[in-house]
């Protein structure tokens, strides 16, 4: 066994020094354990760095034809409230969603920013008594409820039977309603009552918009809006208003799902109005992005840049509609975000 042993040294690759040649000191053992704890940390340095997934960018022509654009919101305005308020969206292929109403939810908001009220908007407005029939007398009970249209009927059995009917007629039309008390839909249900009860509160409007992936814009205005003689308007006659106060928040804004390392840059942005009419714009870029995880996993989504602009109106002189606007555009190229491994980048 000795004999052994004695051979297995003889292979040391490094025989130990003679004791004699040596003396231990203690500068000696703190520089030792010192250098074991650096080549330690490097070691596990290197091994983390191997270990990380890094991101290679890459950019490609986007080809895609006839996808849809998938935006989220999530905007507040504190003094504008959420009966006045509206949402279009529209984009050059001719396309247009007039005073938006599904997947959109509104939140009444007090003075103090609370939560007075939370709908879908386009729910909850209220039952008439026995309202004004179309051929002019009350209803009875062994009627069916048709109410007139005030001339926007498009057929002869066009029936309105709610203040937002008649209002719908009449955009269809192209005409703006100038005094909803003369309409007895919108005198029952307390239309212009209504509006004066919101006085001073606020709105949170969020949701999301499905539209075409082409060049558009949408935005958030008051009145309800129509087409006349090709220009898009908004009737503002009826809430008997000079000025409209646009200050706004913007909690969320994006185009497409959310990927790691996505930055939104109008998330966070609170604008305040000081004027008494203006249309504050967003020129947005978007820019297709195709993010894929270590294991195969893909989003399709968006990232976006943009630039802003306000144009101020005098009161009294609403030569534009006050409003939000979102006009955006899509990019050529798309961003390719997949990730590997390697602890090189490489970029296209």
């Amino acid at each position: 066994m000795d004999g052994l042993v004695n051979r297995l040294r003889s292979l040391d690759a490094y025989p130990k020094i003679n004791e004699d040649f040596y003396s231990r000191t203690l500068s000696g053992g703190v520089i030792t354990i010192a250098s074991s704890m650096v080549m330690l940390l490097l070691f596990f340095s290197e091994l983390r760095l191997y270990l990380h997934a890094v991101m290679e960018t890459k950019l490609v022509v986007d080809t895609s034809r006839g996808e849809t654009l998938h935006i989220n919101f999530d905007i507040t305005f504190p003094v504008l409230p959420c009966s006045i308020l509206s949402l279009d969206a529209m984009d050059i292929s001719g396309e247009q969603h007039l005073d938006v109403k599904h997947d959109i939810i509104k939140k009444r908001l007090d003075v103090h920013g609370n939560v007075i009220e939370s709908r879908q908007d386009g729910i909850g407005a209220p039952k008439i008594e026995k309202p004004l029939q179309r051929h002019g007398g009350r209803l009875e009970h062994n009627e069916t409820y048709c109410g007139s249209c005030y001339g926007a009927e498009a057929a002869d059995d066009d029936c309105c039977n709610s203040c937002e009917d008649v209002r719908e007629a009449y955009r269809k039309k192209g005409w703006a309603m100038s005094n909803p008390d003369l309409v007895d839909q919108c005198k029952r249900e307390g239309f212009l009552q209504r509006i004066k009860d919101e006085e001073g509160e606020g709105c949170n409007i969020y949701g999301f918009l499905e539209v075409n992936k082409v060049a558009g814009n949408f935005h958030f205005a008051p009145g309800k809006s129509f087409h006349q003689a090709g220009v898009h308007v908004h009737d503002l006659l009826a809430f008997q208003k000079d000025s409209f106060n646009i200050s706004h928040k913007i909690k969320r804004l994006a185009f497409g799902e959310y990927f790691p390392g996505v930055v939104n840059p109008l998330d966070g942005v609170h604008w305040t109005h000081e004027t008494p009419n203006g249309m504050y714009q967003y020129f947005i870029k978007v820019v297709p992005t195709v993010y894929t995880d270590v294991n195969g996993h893909t989003i399709q989504s968006n990232q976006f840049s943009v630039t802003e602009h306000f144009r101020s109106a005098e009161v009294g002189r609403l030569q534009f509609l006050p409003g939000v606007f979102f006009f955006y555009d899509l990019s050529p190229i798309k961003v390719s975000y997949p990730l590997n491994n390697l602890v090189s980048i490489s970029s296209n």
